[in-house]
């Protein structure tokens, strides 16, 4: 049997698509790169937004439209919304995420699908083809944000083991992947649930010095689970100077009504001690605008608090109304026309952050891991990869590097990125 997957939202889907991949490889059933050449189509669908409600469903409307293919649904949209997505033509099946670690057996009607083997994790044909490893380590979320419908999809936090996360990097170096990136709904709760309770830290630990992976990176963090003692982290080389700690908005009126745990008071002062441990790390992350209540103040306030920080990057979301969650009957609703304006003026707070941050490098020696590869009419190959800092790069050679790590010695800035000329 020919099976296509479709993933939608956060690096956590890309991550168990991956692993259902590898166990329907191992059922003998061939992976390909498009629905239209698929018997069955599986899409992990997201609810995190109204957006990724919309994206899920045209996915599974497109591989409906491409051929004769049964879809099965899974991820947070389908367990939130079940009868809609199986209204759907084409969906014969969905399954919640909590009985998405059996979807495998559940689909193909049997109990031992591995046949002696276990790949792991197989990375997706076609364009969804990654140089990096999304490695689950955690799922689920114990906190109360008024804003979040994910927890309500996933449930309470729960820890992958560390036997089980050793083994499926141990998979991914032995695929070829130079870089893994371990990712969770709440990562930084990681080992809390444990009989015997761990912690993130040891779990980091625990990779660098029991695996050859070449590169780790951490997915998103709250700053609320790190301490100054967690930087520490960033003497080993292998650990990429990225953290992508979350903040929502920089204005403690508005952080409250989000209930989020921490303020920026406290964000301040983690920020304050990545930076001392480590200079350049780049720091980026997430920003809601026009949450309910958030009136032109509240708004400056956190453009201010922005700017404070010095982000390398973030991503802007407008408010999202989801049903299941506090936020979605709140008062003093934004106009749709506001969150738009003030959505622009974020997006251009944290391009210029950006672009300062980058500019910092020009001049300077960053190791590269090629991502993507075309050839010109010349013959020489266009690259485009990242550092461990998270910095876009391009550049220029005679052969294909894909997935190699190259020395690049970075000479301009522009809207694609840094580029640079490969050193060794």
């Amino acid at each position: 049997m020919k099976v296509y997957f479709d993933t939608i939202g956060c690096r956590l889907n890309q991550s168990e698509v991956e692993k259902m991949a590898g166990s329907f490889s191992d059922a003998g059933h061939e992976i390909v790169s498009s629905s239209a050449d698929a018997d069955l189509v599986i899409v992990n669908t997201c609810a995190v937004t109204n957006n990724a409600v919309a994206d899920s469903r045209q996915s599974i409307r497109r591989s409906s439209r491409s051929g004769k293919a049964q879809i099965v649904a899974t991820g947070c949209w389908a367990t939130l919304e079940p009868d809609a997505v199986m209204s759907l033509d084409g969906v014969v099946q969905v399954i919640p995420n909590v009985h998405k670690s059996e979807l495998t057996e559940t689909v193909l009607g049997i109990l031992d699908h591995h046949n002696g083997q276990n790949s792991g994790r197989q990375a997706l044909p076609g364009q969804k083809m990654r140089t990096r490893a999304f490695i689950k380590a955690q799922d689920g979320c114990n906190n109360g944000c008024s804003f979040c419908v994910t927890r309500v999809a996933r449930g309470r936090s729960v820890s992958s083991s560390t036997k089980s996360i050793l083994e499926d990097i141990q998979f991914a170096i032995e695929s070829g992947v130079k870089e893994v990136v371990l990712t969770g709904v709440n990562l930084g709760s990681w080992g809390r649930d444990f009989n015997h309770p761990s912690n993130l830290k040891d779990l980091i630990k625990t990779v660098l010095a029991d695996t050859d992976i070449v590169r780790l990176r951490l997915s998103s963090l709250e700053p609320w689970d790190l301490d100054e003692g967690f930087f520490e982290l960033w003497e080993n080389p292998r650990l990429c100077r990225h953290l992508h700690l979350s903040l929502q908005s920089g204005c403690d009126r508005t952080l409250e009504r989000m209930r989020r745990r921490g303020d920026t008071h406290a964000y301040r002062n983690v920020v304050k001690a990545a930076r001392q441990v480590s200079p350049l790390i780049a720091i980026t992350t997430d920003i809601i605008v026009g949450f309910p209540g958030e009136n032109e103040n509240d708004f400056m306030e956190s453009c201010k608090f922005i700017q404070e920080m010095e982000f390398a990057s973030g991503h802007v979301f407008t408010f999202s109304p989801r049903q299941h969650t506090p936020a979605y009957s709140f008062a003093d609703q934004v106009y749709p026309a506001e969150k738009k304006l003030r959505s622009k003026v974020v997006k251009e707070l944290f391009n210029l952050s950006q672009q300062r941050y980058s500019e910092q490098f020009v001049d300077q020696s960053l190791q590269v891991l090629w991502e993507r590869s075309k050839t010109s009419d010349d013959g020489i190959w266009q690259l485009s990869g990242l550092s461990d800092n998270y910095l876009r790069i391009c550049s220029e050679s005679k052969s294909n590097l894909w997935n190699e790590i190259s020395v690049v010695k970075l000479n301009r800035l522009d809207n694609l990125g840094m580029h640079g000329l490969i050193i060794c």
